[in-house]
């Protein structure tokens, strides 16, 4: 196995243009607002702290059609009552953080956001003709790696949005969870729990994204053979998160329709033991896993997995001396 190696982070100039936190603000809300629309562009501003200084000297304004989307923008659904929020946010007190955006190649007057489409999108909704922005070279792979973390972070991404964005940069830069975590800020077991959403039906996924489902609830349903069913009972009853675990243990009791070849116990005869230590390793791995035991005839040991990397990240953590399933 090769030696696990630390992920990049973003130099903290990067980290504080993806970050939530605006790098400026307005000296004189006032006097900005009675100068205009222009005003909300280039108002009289002063740096929030010594890096925000830094962007600051390197930003420019440019017209606002001169931007285009990142076609690696993990974000698919854009709330229009947010967007709507944030224009008036925009009209009256400017954009306080720059748009981060990199040239588009043989076009000098196009640029590609890498962060900020959100504020791109309310900014045309606020009638303004220029943005702020902080123009960067980067290639290809740091443009993806940089869109997806920003939204990542963003505390109203939807679960299966930020599932995918995780996804997506395990696959694409070869990071394991554990690197995952440290690179976005967030516990493993956040970043288990939201990948394992990925192993839902499609159905289920979007209730989920429509906002039906809580992150909670689904997890409740991941690796459940009715989890489709259940999914459309839950949203309906509008069931909380504990009545919504307890009605998919009910369901998990119910006598499956075979025996195991083996002569394996079926989960109705499972004890709570057993069910309970599925539960556990499921969690550590972040997988599907389903636990047999035949009588005195030993069992067998089930890990579902949907990616090579998933399989991957398991054997790694079972081959690596000393580590187990930490």
């Amino acid at each position: 196995m090769a030696e696990e190696k630390t992920p990049r982070r973003l130099g903290r100039g990067l980290a504080a243009l993806i970050g939530e936190e605006p790098v400026y603000r307005i000296r004189n809300p006032a006097a900005s607002n009675a100068a205009g629309k222009e005003a909300a562009v280039k108002p009289d501003i002063e740096p929030v702290d010594a890096e925000a200084a830094e962007l600051i000297r390197s930003m420019r304004e440019v017209p606002i059609e001169f931007l285009r989307p990142n076609p690696y923008q993990p974000r698919h659904l854009f709330r229009e009552e947010d967007l709507a929020d944030l224009a008036a946010s925009i009209r009256e007190r400017g954009i306080l953080q720059p748009i981060l955006v990199r040239p588009v190649k043989g076009n000098k007057n196009a640029y590609e956001i890498v962060a900020g489409e959100r504020r791109w999108r309310a900014a045309q909704r606020a009638q303004l003709h220029q943005v702020p922005v902080v123009v960067r070279e980067l290639s290809d792979t740091e443009s993806l790696e940089i869109a997806i973390i920003e939204n990542v972070q963003r505390a109203d991404l939807n679960a299966v949005e930020e599932a995918k964005g995780y996804d997506r940069l395990m696959r694409q830069f070869n990071h394991t969870q554990e690197q995952l975590s440290r690179l976005i800020g967030k516990s493993r077991s956040h970043v288990a729990n939201t990948l394992r959403l990925l192993g839902l039906p499609e159905p289920v996924q979007s209730l989920l994204q429509e906002g039906k489902l809580s992150a909670g609830h689904a997890r409740a349903l991941v690796g459940h053979p009715r989890a489709e069913v259940l999914a459309k009972e839950i949203a309906t009853r509008g069931l909380s998160v504990r009545e919504a675990e307890a009605l998919a243990r009910k369901q998990e009791s119910a006598p499956s329709k075979s025996t195991s070849a083996s002569g394996g116990k079926t989960r109705a005869e499972k004890d709570a033991d057993l069910v309970a230590l599925e539960r556990t390793v499921s969690e550590k791995l972040g997988l599907v896993v389903e636990i047999t035991w035949a009588d005195g005839k030993g069992g067998d040991i089930r890990i579902a997995y949907k990616t090579l990397e998933q399989l991957d990240e398991v054997t790694g953590r079972l081959t690596t001396r000393g580590k187990g399933l930490r």
